[in-house]
């Protein structure tokens, strides 16, 4: 394929899997994510790496966030989201993050390539990416021409963006706040 045919099969992949995403399932993370004190976020991996992303527009709209083994990371709690995103939904870090929020009372989300994965299973609010996951050794969202599942990657940023733009309207917060919440020490 010449660079034209893959940047229109990577759109073509990203609009397939998009378009299966159920509306309600963002919805309702968006819901459980303006319902909760404090908001942590965990991923590891290119998942991780969007994760953080999310985070940080988190903390731009003016939420509590945390990432996950940052050593600034409080001890979550009773009231608290922990929010993962894994597309194979069996990283075993993540996993055990998940006891340790059961212990203390916290809620859990996740975003998950696989709808039969333990995180996906733990979390009380899921939202499916049938997206390509070769890691999981099964694929989920038909052929891409994306490697190494990195589909689920793209889709996880883009659905962050959404949620983003919706929690964006309804807190009512302007653009400017947010933009006076960015980092200055860069």
């Amino acid at each position: 394929m010449d660079t034209p045919e893959l940047i229109d099969a990577i759109l073509a992949d990203i609009a397939r899997a998009m378009g299966q995403v159920d509306p309600a399932e963002i919805d309702a993370l968006g819901d459980v994510i303006l319902a909760a004190d404090r908001v942590f976020i965990a991923g590891k991996g290119r998942s991780g790496l969007q994760m953080k992303a999310f985070a940080m527009r988190l903390m731009h709209l003016g939420l509590t966030v945390h990432v996950v083994d940052d050593v600034t990371t409080p001890a979550i709690g009773a009231g608290d989201l922990l929010l993962l995103g894994s597309a194979s939904g069996r990283t075993g870090s993540l996993l055990r993050h998940i006891e340790t929020a059961r212990n203390a009372g916290a809620k859990l989300a996740a975003f998950s390539g696989d709808r039969e994965s333990p995180i996906a299973q733990a979390a009380a609010t899921l939202l499916y990416i049938p997206a390509s996951n070769f890691k999981a050794g099964r694929q989920t969202g038909g052929e891409s021409v994306l490697v190494m599942g990195s589909l689920f990657e793209h889709c996880l940023g883009l659905l962050c963006d959404l949620i983003v733009i919706r929690l964006k309207a309804a807190l009512e917060t302007e653009e400017a706040a947010m933009n006076a919440r960015h980092a200055n020490l860069e």
